[in-house]
């Protein structure tokens, strides 16, 4: 029997609560690092890396940056920067949360959809698909979010001008820029 070092992880991250559902479809190698993973999440989702985050796993384990300032009785935080993805997904149908934004309160369900024989030709990490944009950072969480969408539908809503001003003119919540974001992974995550 070969034993195998390296694979690729089809996962599918899925934006907890959002309706219609914000999500992607990511390739990434096993071995990547949840420092490397997080900024891989933060390019694929659209987000802009200005807020702390952390990563849970099945067995309730918090992984982030260390920080031993602020450590807490019975809250320890395992390295990111130490750990790699695949000792915390091992066989498909495993799953993981991250969470983004504290205040805000983002969660994103990671599931290990498929593991697939490692390509050393291909370009990794890659979004494969998805749908729709990422709500804009600091709107409030899902429910802000909903809000905003609910504006957003309606020029005569008194926050209608201040929430178009706010977002700009390139805000499209059904549009995801998947070019955009494999070029962006090219970049910063190899």
């Amino acid at each position: 029997m070969a034993i195998t070092l390296r694979s690729t992880y089809q996962l599918k991250i899925s934006l907890e609560g959002s309706k219609p559902p914000i999500w992607r479809r990511l390739l990434v190698a096993s071995d990547i690092k949840l420092d490397v993973f997080h900024l891989a999440l933060q390019i694929t989702m659209g987000w802009t890396n200005s807020h702390l985050h952390q990563f849970i796993s099945r067995d309730r384990k918090l992984y982030g940056i260390k920080d031993d300032d602020f450590e807490f009785d019975n809250l320890e935080i395992q390295d990111e920067t130490a750990t790699r993805l695949s000792q915390l997904l091992k066989v498909e149908k495993d799953d993981l949360i991250y969470e983004y934004d504290f205040g805000d309160g983002w969660t994103h369900k990671i599931i290990l959809e498929k593991i697939l024989a490692f390509d050393p030709d291909k370009k990794l990490p890659y979004c494969a698909t998805g749908k729709r944009a990422c709500p804009p950072e600091d709107c409030g969480g899902i429910w802000g979010y909903t809000d905003l969408l609910a504006i957003m539908e309606n020029p005569e809503h008194v926050e209608y001008e201040d929430m178009i001003e706010w977002l700009g003119d390139e805000f499209d919540p059904a549009y995801l820029r998947r070019r955009e974001i494999n070029q962006l992974l090219l970049e910063y995550c190899r």
